[in-house]
């Protein structure tokens, strides 16, 4: 459960705003409508991506239906100097660091290895070993700090997401430790979304998980992840102490996986369909445009032109991801290693013979015994 005694939220479930001693926002009613646009669209296309799926175009999703706000408001409070550090259901951060929407599609359809370059967006690639990414973030932070671009409002800071669950891994025990002794400018930023798969937030920890924090000597700080003006605030506050050489911090944001684990779950099997309910009547989009029809920041022909972005950006999705080629089997030993090796060779080799001893009259490798490689080479 929310710790209410520290608790940050700027709007209520039903969409009013409410003053908070130490985190606010100043928006133009410009960045307000740009949020909101950024909350539809993300949601929009993860919908579409879900359906790919289903239809048998992508091999697995994992949706980040329920947790938008806490998407799009911590990756809104990025500067383009800073560097994100994903799992594998980031889409909404990817949208705000201006990741192309198909290149993490491509990777859950099969035909490459997620292979954006991380230094176009600063945002790197999905990782799905739990937890394994805040390693990273946190040796990168550390090589910030090495570089000297800590210390200023100008300098760089980190920030590397991941689940309730991964607080249940050693990785990112370890990572806090080493963050916590060497001050990195790294901050944790954990969607608690109250599973991890099947087994609840409940079950692993007795307290809320920014209280964990206090124990590697880092501040830890809960804030409503469905509200996305809080999570805004409270991230860019963290960045901003990371940037300025004062260490990293830990942001719990209280949110809920309305969809399954990923598209391989059954989540009925585990969460009754109340606590769903429940959780519907908390989304955080219904919020934020409760908030900005109250406030008179936009109107209806907004909202309509911001669905009909949306569609023609999830259309647009779908015909890139239908017209993904396939890659030829050998393409899977390709980016693998930066410089080649024997071992790498030999498997080259042997792979290129097992291709061969599908070879059709004319000598050129049948099409069933490639496509059946190549559909599995991620």
């Amino acid at each position: 459960m929310a710790d209410s005694e520290s608790f940050v939220q700027l709007l209520t479930p039903s969409g009013h705003y409410r003053q908070h001693n130490e985190y606010a926002v100043d928006f133009t009613p410009q960045q307000y409508r740009d949020i909101y646009r950024d909350l539809v669209i993300v949601r929009r296309l993860d919908a579409e991506a879900t359906a790919l799926q289903r239809q048998g175009e992508l091999g697995l999703w994992a949706s980040l239906l329920g947790q938008e706000a806490a998407q799009v408001g911590s990756g809104r409070a990025l500067q383009p100097q800073d560097v994100a550090f994903p799992s594998y259901r980031e889409h909404g951060v990817a949208w705000c660091r201006g990741l192309d929407p198909i290149a993490p599609l491509r990777l859950f359809r099969g035909v490459d290895h997620g292979a954006w370059d991380p230094a176009d967006t600063n945002f790197h690639l999905y990782t799905i070993v739990i937890g394994s990414q805040t390693l990273h973030a946190t040796g990168y932070a550390m090589g910030v700090t090495k570089d000297g671009q800590v210390g200023s409002e100008d300098g760089a800071a980190v920030i590397t997401y991941f689940g309730d669950g991964a607080t249940s891994q050693g990785d990112l025990n370890e990572a806090l430790i080493w963050a916590s002794g060497f001050a990195a400018p790294v901050v944790f930023f954990c969607q608690n979304n109250q599973y991890a798969i099947s087994a609840p937030s409940t079950r692993q920890s007795r307290i809320p998980l920014y209280l964990r924090a206090a124990g590697f000597g880092l501040p830890g700080i809960q804030v409503d992840g469905n509200d996305v003006l809080a999570c805004y605030s409270v991230t860019q506050a963290a960045l901003r102490r990371a940037r300025l050489g004062e260490g990293p911090t830990f942001i719990e944001a209280y949110t809920y996986r309305m969809a399954a684990h990923t598209t391989s779950d059954d989540a009925s099997r585990y969460r009754p369909s109340s606590e769903v309910e429940l959780w519907q009547q908390r989304d955080p989009i219904a919020r934020y445009r409760a908030y900005l029809e109250r406030e008179q920041l936009a109107d209806a022909e907004f909202f309509a032109d911001t669905d009909s972005q949306a569609q023609q950006l999830a259309l647009k999705l779908r015909a890139q991801t239908l017209a993904l080629p396939d890659p030829p089997p050998r393409a899977i030993f390709d980016q693998v290693y930066a410089e080649p090796s024997a071992q790498l060779a030999e498997q080259q080799e042997k792979f290129a013979a097992y291709l061969d001893s599908f070879a059709d009259n004319d000598g050129e490798a049948a099409t069933a015994g490639s496509q059946g490689l190549g559909g599995s080479t991620s």
